[in-house]
């Protein structure tokens, strides 16, 4: 069943085009990998997702609905951006955590405003959401006493409170030491088992080959590269994928 459908997205920011009439589409329990240099419009492409910015032009329709049209020039109602926004989860290169909040409290802060269920369900999904995670034990934890890993596991549990259709991770370990980037990636193909459909903006090649259903190579604003992971790194087709792998193997 088609999740995500993505047609001619446009976004420029003054003069500088940064999406290029970007189409996919993607799968229930799909993971999706998008790699590329910086200024390849990766980030932009997931903000646009969330409604954290908005293009020009094109469409974004999830289960059908019709999530953000460009034709449509009327004024965008915050009320409605929030609605739009549950679909999305998006977890941040930093981590983002409220510092005068714990852990567990970080998880259930979203759900508990929103009042999408009573306070006791909430809980028990939270407690639930951190040992997924791997952080039972450090529930009450405030984010100044985790490591780099253990915070962005916190804020993968966050956004996955909300349920999201679909969830995003912008360079989730770019801010990580080597020896943090493992556990995270841990958790993140842990989630795959789980048949959650997945957005991953990545600079781990290992990573989009060994997990993703699909790979999208951007580049200039445009796909430069699209499909199965064997497809992209083993065979690619495009000069500018070929260069651009040739480059992050050595």
């Amino acid at each position: 069943m088609t999740v995500l459908e993505v047609k001619n997205l446009r976004k420029s920011f003054g003069t500088n085009a940064v999406l290029k009439g970007v189409s996919f589409t993607l799968e229930k329990g799909e993971v999706l990998s998008i790699i590329g240099s910086s200024g390849g419009g990766k980030t932009t492409l997931l903000r646009c997702l969330n409604s954290l910015e908005f293009a020009e032009e094109g469409t974004i329709t999830v289960n059908g609905e019709v999530m953000f049209d460009g034709a449509d020039k009327s004024k965008h109602k915050e009320k409605d951006i929030r609605l739009k926004r549950l679909h999305f989860g998006l977890v941040f290169q930093q981590f983002n955590l409220f510092p005068q909040y714990t852990a567990k409290e970080n998880i259930m802060l979203a759900p508990k405003l929103m009042g999408l269920e009573s306070k006791e369900q909430i809980e028990a999904e939270t407690d639930a959401l951190l040992a997924r995670v791997g952080l039972s034990d450090k529930a009450d934890y405030y984010p100044c006493m985790l490591s780099g890993g253990q915070q962005q596991r916190v804020a993968i549990a966050r956004a996955l409170a909300m349920k999201p259709d679909i969830l995003c991770f912008d360079e989730p370990t770019s801010a990580l030491d080597p020896e943090l980037t493992g556990e995270v990636l841990k958790v993140i193909k842990g989630l795959k088992d789980s048949d959650t459909t997945m957005i991953v903006v990545t600079h781990e090649m290992g990573f989009a080959q060994n997990v993703s259903d699909k790979v999208i190579f951007m580049a200039k604003g445009v796909i430069e590269e699209m499909g199965t992971p064997e497809e992209v790194f083993e065979h690619p087709k495009s000069e500018v994928t070929k260069a651009f792998l040739a480059n992050a193997q050595e």
